[in-house]
């Protein structure tokens, strides 16, 4: 096939090239919509997200479900690991798309990663707001599948470093469940507790994050990619913000070493 005959072959875009040069584009649609004609302007950064995804605009309670999610996985903080890694790499002198890639590589994992969220997703699609199948789910030891990823050793969506749930993820599980079209969330507001009890341990954000991502159809594979999107804009700040600081003021720069008693230091 010649150059000139050549076609991309893709349902999410269609562009339209100048009269004058084939190399530049005239007209760009996402799913149909005009991006540059209709779009800009009206369209917000999480509706463009759910329209490449999803194929449709979203709905009001869609958009501000997805907004609302947007807003609490943004910035993630230092003490994620995440966006530790693209703190080192900014303290370290690393490239922006260094840094970039070790957020996503760091934070693509099964505990608080985007790997986890994708199976919670798995298990509400599975267990929906089924009171036994989630108590069934909860106390079963998770099956060995072959897979490129190890075997987890805690329940996903559940936090087994604490012992009891954090203030950001109550007030995002409830910020979330008023503004949900789908029946997942407020559940989950309502059986947290139970929950919790089931699985020994408290609810996490990945638990809420995927339960947000389930309401509003978007499947383990969708959630899992947007997770890892979501949370580049903090990232991305605070390896920026390293940068311009000395590697002396680094957080968590401190080490306390205790020399044994006898030994000298």
């Amino acid at each position: 096939m010649s150059q000139a005959t050549a076609r991309i072959a893709t349902t999410i875009w269609h562009e339209e090239r100048q009269p004058d040069n084939p190399f530049a584009t005239h007209i760009a649609r996402c799913r149909g919509y005009d991006v540059y004609g209709d779009l800009l302007g009206r369209a917000s950064w999480t509706d463009m997200f759910f329209l490449l995804f999803h194929g449709e605009a979203p709905t009001q309670a869609e958009a501000a479900t997805l907004e609302t999610l947007a807003v609490a996985l943004a910035n993630p903080g230092p003490r994620d690991p995440s966006v530790h890694a693209a703190m080192c790499g900014g303290i370290g002198g690393s490239t922006s798309a260094s840094c970039l890639m070790a957020a996503l590589a760091v934070g693509a994992g099964q505990l608080g990663g985007a790997r986890e969220v994708a199976t919670v997703i798995e298990s509400w699609q599975n267990c929906l707001c089924d009171d036994e199948a989630w108590a069934t789910r909860l106390s079963a030891t998770p099956r060995k599948k072959a897979s490129t990823w190890p075997e987890t050793k805690h329940i996903a969506g559940f936090d087994p470093h604490a012992s009891t749930v954090s203030l950001p993820v109550r007030q995002t599980l409830h910020s979330l469940a008023e503004v949900s079209p789908g029946k997942f969330l407020p559940w989950l507001q309502d059986k947290r507790e139970t929950l919790e009890k089931l699985a020994g341990s408290p609810l996490s954000m990945t638990g809420v994050c995927a339960a947000a991502l389930a309401d509003i159809g978007f499947s383990p594979e969708q959630g899992e990619m947007l997770y890892l999107l979501l949370r580049l804009p903090g990232a991305a700040a605070h390896a920026l913000e390293q940068k311009q600081t000395n590697h002396r003021d680094f957080p968590f720069f401190a080490l306390n070493l205790i020399t044994p008693a006898g030994e000298r230091s």
